[in-house]
């Protein structure tokens, strides 16, 4: 009996010594760990082949696995990859690089962007993308995480994300050879829904701020966007941190993801942790010098901040509806949120204020204002689809008399993305105001009877505010003039619309 005992000490001590120990955080006891920690990148990448999906965190450059995509940039023989992503970076860092070795067969993706090479091989047929809504990726990598096969969403409905037909590869004459499949819908409570499956990779690539031996993590600021979901939705999850600490040192409540889904960490070699859109705030005097198409954005941004109310909570879309956080009016208080994770986001930093980590929909730098929280991608798009947020600002390329947006996609020429403008407009009780020139470059009216380009929503815009006037969506009547831009007419407003409106009793000059 001795002897066993002996035995069974001199093996614990061998466990002990060689996988490390844990200070108990209540009784001061030795607990025995299994170490996750690999050397480097490319060793963390073991088992990864051709033809694997993967699922890639970071949202643009923020917080993506920078080290684990160089990695996988290394092994030309990994190829044929689909890789579910927000986007795919830039066309010379991020994912963008494994586009440029041509080691991605299809992307499944929510936003192309300005990343061009991504665009220029969807468009000639080099490269499949299965486009989806940024909170429909979202929701469908974390219920695939938490085991739930399917789950039905407002987004989309009415859509081609409904009916099918978004393309998926074209050939080279620009022809469609895949295209999406409808989805199946199902009522509940009066309203249609459709039914998305969960996503499950084989693979998933996270980063975060620090982590452990055991796997926990901890993200900083806005890097938490997809990172914190596709985390838990790998058969195998390698995360990368720019910090290892020992293991005790993360306290219990401040870990955001659990040991449990990472099989692999590593600290990251290097980091260059590149802004995409490195945007800092203007002074009054440096709007003065600006470009004349810029000032009619901000002309017309100045006018959308006065629809902000005292406590709303409001999202503002990529491109101009951003700027409206610079002028919000210092007597109220308006909580904005961005949907890559920021709740109380402020305005745009000045120099000494710029963190990679903090970044909003559109990729550019923010601060956070005090109270303000951040949290991932999945989180966000909850807080959207349940209808917590007052009003949503967004740009458009066309609005029709019925309010119907199109903001995506100009067939075989330009693709935006559905990004997350498609869960942002199906939220019922959220009021959707569109910011947006009147006219296209060429002089042609963006407000029509019906759109001609692919929808994002239908019948969900209230108001629509132009660098010439306002108008309301009145349900089932059309367009009501509510208000000019200084120097405009309502016959000007005819002669610019490419549809009938009423004209509002007390319309005048407001901005």
């Amino acid at each position: 009996m001795l002897a066993i005992k002996k035995q069974a000490l001199a093996s614990a001590s061998r466990v002990l010594f060689r996988t490390g120990v844990l200070s108990g955080l209540a009784t001061g006891a030795a607990r025995a760990y299994h170490s996750k920690l690999y050397k480097s990148s490319d060793e963390a990448i073991e088992g990864v082949k051709s033809g694997n999906t993967l699922l890639i965190g970071g949202f643009g450059l923020c917080g993506i696995p920078e080290n684990l995509l160089k990695a996988i940039a290394r092994r030309k023989d990994i190829q044929q990859l689909t890789a579910v992503s927000n986007n795919a970076g830039t066309a010379d860092y991020g994912l963008g690089t494994l586009l440029q070795s041509r080691q991605i067969k299809r992307m499944v993706s929510s936003y192309v962007g300005e990343n061009k090479e991504f665009s220029r091989q969807y468009l000639g047929g080099e490269l499949e993308v299965e486009l989806l809504p940024q909170g429909t990726i979202a929701e469908r990598v974390r219920s695939g995480g938490a085991g739930i096969p399917a789950f039905y969403t407002l987004t989309g409905v009415g859509t081609q994300v409904e009916t099918g037909g978004i393309p998926i590869k074209y050939n080279k004459e620009g022809e469609v050879v895949i295209a999406s499949e409808p989805r199946e819908t199902k009522v509940f409570n009066g309203r249609k829904y459709l039914m998305e499956e969960g996503i499950v990779g084989d693979f998933a690539l996270v980063k975060a701020w620090k982590g452990d031996e055991l796997g926990n993590l901890v993200f900083k600021y806005a890097a938490s966007n997809f990172n914190a979901p596709m985390a838990t939705a790998g058969k195998i999850t390698i995360a990368e941190v720019e910090e290892i600490v020992p293991v005790g040192e993360l306290k219990p409540n401040e870990i955001h993801i659990s040991g449990i889904h990472v099989h692999r960490i590593l600290k990251g070699e290097t980091y260059e942790k590149r802004i995409e859109k490195l945007t800092l705030r203007r002074s009054a005097e440096e709007e003065s010098e600006l470009p004349e198409a810029m000032k009619q954005r901000i002309h017309i941004i100045k006018r959308a901040a006065r629809e902000f109310q005292d406590g709303m909570y409001v999202n503002l879309g990529i491109g101009m509806p951003v700027l409206a956080s610079n002028y919000i009016d210092p007597s109220i208080t308006v909580h904005l949120q961005s949907e890559n994770g920021i709740l109380g986001m402020g305005p745009f930093p000045t120099a000494e204020e710029v963190d990679a980590d903090l970044v909003n929909a559109g990729k550019e730098s923010v601060t956070v204002l005090p109270g303000g929280t951040c949290f991932s991608s999945d989180v966000s798009f909850g807080m959207i689809r349940g209808n917590r947020l007052d009003m949503t600002i967004l740009g458009g390329m066309q609005v029709s008399s019925r309010g119907d947006l199109s903001n995506w996609m100009v067939p075989r020429k330009m693709v935006n993305g559905l990004g997350g403008a498609m869960d942002l407009v199906s939220a019922p009780k959220s009021r959707v105001v569109v910011t947006m020139t009147h006219t296209s470059k060429d002089g042609s009216p963006k407000i029509l009877q019906e759109n001609t380009l692919p929808l994002t929503g239908v019948q969900c815009v209230d108001r629509i505010i132009t660098d010439k006037c306002v108008f309301d969506v009145i349900p089932n009547k059309g367009l009501l003039l509510r208000e000019l831009s200084y120097g405009q007419t309502v016959d000007s407003i005819r002669a610019s619309t490419g549809c009938s409106f009423e004209v509002a009793s007390d319309v005048a000059e407001t901005y």
